[in-house]
């Protein structure tokens, strides 16, 4: 009989601008994470019984040079790479460790040190990961390089001509991002903009300004887990949260059907959600607060109809009603989502999942979501795969 897996710990550092912090290397980003779950869980590394490490950007077993830093045990170090849904990722393999019992107590930690500017490939002497993807596309729609603001662009212009979305709804979803951050320490950015500022920032690939796309960025996130047994022998019952749910996918035939918003994912994230809501017996309607991954704005509406939050073609009406910001239905990203709190790859779901443990706990601070039971998360790398996790307050 599968174990029950708890989140017992988090921490994250603050997500910086790539080399703003100097000789901030990612054994540091990676011990201030770490020793901050830990301290959040009150055990010490020895205790841990499995690691896993994700970045993207990196050279083969920084995941061992990184956790070395909190302590040399001789224990597995399972080094991840998943695009941008790394650190979702390192979370749920942790989870498996846990539900299977091979490890009572599992660590998960992610971090990315980043170049600046638009992502871009590292070897360059064979075969892309991505190459169907982008002949997909550029079957239906420019071929424009960078390619990732092409891509989700691309697919929220498909939305717009199909359902008659428009610009200024894609720019409410960055105001909404950027003005979420403000209260958020750890986000790289925290400034306020107006709607107005948001459309008129520069056009970076039309809908999309500037202000509706993630930046790059350095910084880390780590959450420790843990089954039942150790949670009630640490007394942790208090802070504990438990994964009620939790998927992975990986493309579909759908991918390739010729749609932009497939070719991005939203298949992807559509299967992944519907796997969770039968494991944990919840629905949309259940949860009060989402961290959900909104590289660019298009995307975060995209995957409003992707989990169901409205019928596919409503997000538009969605962000009109203000149905995912305080006073509305859900609050999507009150950590100011990947737009403004920023997007360090490997460690952005290990920082979700922080957001969402802090507000289940209701230690959320200014953000905090009034009476939250229940949380989603959502988080997707091109190439692909996509996480999807719930999670609720222990019940002890």
């Amino acid at each position: 009989m599968a174990k029950k897996a708890y989140v017992v710990g988090v921490g994250m550092t603050k997500f910086e601008k790539p080399g703003r912090r100097e000789g901030w290397d990612y054994p540091e980003m990676a011990k201030e994470s770490g020793t901050s779950a830990l301290a959040d869980a009150g055990i010490a590394y020895d205790e841990v019984e499995q690691a896993y490490v994700g970045y993207v950007y990196g050279e083969s077993t920084s995941g061992q040079r990184a956790v070395y830093e909190l302590g040399l045990t001789g224990i597995p170090v399972v080094n991840v790479n998943n695009n941008c849904s790394t650190g979702s990722t390192a979370l749920y393999l942790a989870a498996q460790a846990v539900r299977s019992g091979q490890a009572r107590c599992a660590l998960a930690l992610g971090f990315e040190k980043m170049k600046p500017g638009s992502l871009g490939s590292t070897f360059d002497d064979r075969e892309q990961p991505m190459a169907h993807h982008l002949q997909a596309l550029a079957e239906i729609s420019e071929v424009l390089f960078p390619p990732a603001p092409w891509m989700f662009g691309a697919a929220g212009r498909e939305h717009m001509k199909a359902h008659g979305t428009t610009a200024e709804q894609f720019a409410k979803i960055g105001e909404k991002n950027h003005r979420h951050s403000a209260n958020n320490p750890y986000a790289q950015f925290q400034d306020v903009y107006s709607l107005e500022e948001v459309l008129g920032s520069r056009m970076i690939y039309e809908p999309l300004t500037k202000l509706q796309c993630s930046p790059t960025s350095d910084g880390s996130g780590a959450a420790v887990l843990a089954d039942e047994d150790f949670v009630d022998e640490h007394g942790l019952a208090g802070q504990a949260v438990e994964i009620v749910g939790q998927a992975m996918t990986t493309d579909f035939r759908s991918t390739f059907d010729g749609s932009a918003k497939n070719i991005v994912g939203y298949d992807m994230s559509r299967q992944a959600a519907l796997e969770v809501y039968g494991q944990s017996g919840l629905g949309p309607e259940d949860f009060q607060v989402i961290e959900l991954h909104d590289c660019f704005s298009a995307n975060e509406l995209l995957t409003y109809e992707a989990l169901g939050l409205c019928a596919e073609g409503e997000g538009g009406k969605l962000v009109d009603d203000n149905e995912t910001t305080y006073g509305g239905r859900w609050v999507v990203n009150p950590s100011g989502g990947l737009i403004s709190k920023g997007h360090p790859l490997g460690a952005t779901g290990l920082a979700q999942c922080a957001e969402l443990s802090w507000q289940l706990r209701g230690s959320a601070g200014e953000r905090q979501v009034g009476d939250v039971t229940a949380a989603l998360q959502h988080n997707i790398g091109l190439g692909g795969a996509a996480v999807v996790t719930a999670y609720q307050r222990a019940e002890r």
